[in-house]
């Protein structure tokens, strides 16, 4: 079997989830690690005992065996080592968000159709089997019209976790708070399902923390283009957290995910499938989803987005998750921050 050979640009906490992703998939592999810090790259290398440590990126990106690379630097730090890697003809996948804004996201999807590599940005929600089957309910019309589509999650993160990194917390680098780090995966679900949003209007504060630029809770009014109206709510000021939740609603038919687990499950029209469904994914959460601990992931989603990338890679083909569709959520999120500081309802563009 071919094999993609895989770079990791970043090496802080999700640099282990990305290496678990590459090991598990017969058809990717990993090559080697970069880090601007000297002697990191070649402790995270040695810790797994494999791979080729670098701390320059032009030597790191021009190893021949290379093929792709993952960017696993602090969100405000995505852009200037996607763009460097696909100049030098790598494909690239990025750990959300893709960039903290719209602007430097298309920077990124402009520079690969340029270059012509692939890009993509990593929503691992998207590949579990319970947000799938929704989307397919969805896509078959089951719910009939689209309603109320909403999003929450309630998760809690110490003062600890921010003082933890002089980025946390930040415009500059974080992008935002609770709705641009934390609940994004769910804004994301929430449009892939629901398509794209066209208007919102939002409250945030920061409530629970200190030395913290961004919000720790936020609140958001959607209105969908399809006419279903939404509501978002995004914290990491709720003891103890809990599981992010995501509640599709409609004529004939509604669901409520929580996590991976499909809490409901009702239809006007009932199949065969309906009920064996609701057996299978009544409660199939197997992890904390980040709720009060971000390492607390399951890391099969990621599993399953990089054998999709690779297997694009390989069969010449645009990945489940294109570029474009990875820059949707950072549309909704940042017109979030924009009717916050208008204090207006704000066009999704």
């Amino acid at each position: 079997m071919r094999k993609v050979g895989f770079g990791i640009i970043g090496l802080g906490v999700i640099a282990e989830t990305h290496f678990i992703a590459i090991e598990k998939n017969e058809n990717c592999e990993f090559v080697a690690a970069f880090d601007a810090v000297p002697g990191k790259a070649k402790a995270f290398c040695e810790r797994h005992g494999k791979g080729k440590a670098y701390d320059d990126l032009e030597s790191f990106l021009n190893d021949s065996e290379i093929e792709a690379v993952t960017i696993a630097t602090p969100s405000g730090y995505h852009l200037e080592p996607a763009l460097a890697a696909i100049r030098h003809k790598k494909h690239v996948i990025i750990e959300k968000p893709m960039e903290i804004t719209a602007e430097r996201e298309e920077l990124i999807i402009n520079e690969a159709k340029k270059e012509g590599v692939i890009v993509t940005g990593v929503f691992q929600s998207r590949f579990y089997d319970a947000p799938r089957l929704i989307k397919k309910a969805i896509d078959e019309g089951r719910f009939g019209r689209l309603t109320l589509c909403d999003a929450q999650v309630k998760w809690f993160r110490s003062q600890e976790y921010y003082d933890s990194g002089a980025w946390r917390g930040t415009w500059k680098v974080d992008g935002g708070g609770a709705l641009m780090n934390q609940s994004i995966h769910a804004i994301d679900l929430l449009q892939w399902f629901c398509g794209p949003a066209e208007e919102v209007q939002a409250y945030t504060a920061t409530l629970a923390h200190e030395r913290i630029e961004v919000e720790d809770t936020g609140v958001a009014v959607l209105k969908f283009k399809n006419g279903a109206l939404g509501v978002i709510e995004g914290s990491t000021s709720v003891y103890p957290g809990f599981l992010k939740k995501i509640e599709i609603c409609g004529t004939e038919g509604s669901a409520v995910l929580e996590e991976e687990s499909l809490k409901v499950w009702s239809f006007k029209n009932e199949t065969e499938e309906d009920s064996e469904i609701r057996r299978i994914y009544s409660d199939a959460t197997k992890a904390g989803g980040g709720a009060s601990d971000p390492k607390a992931i399951n890391t099969l989603g990621h599993e399953k987005q990089f054998n999709d990338f690779a297997s694009a890679i390989i069969e010449h083909r645009e990945p489940e998750v294109n570029a474009e569709s990875a820059s949707e959520a950072v549309k909704i999120i940042t017109a979030i921050y924009e009717s916050v500081r208008s204090g207006k309802k704000v066009k999704v563009k």
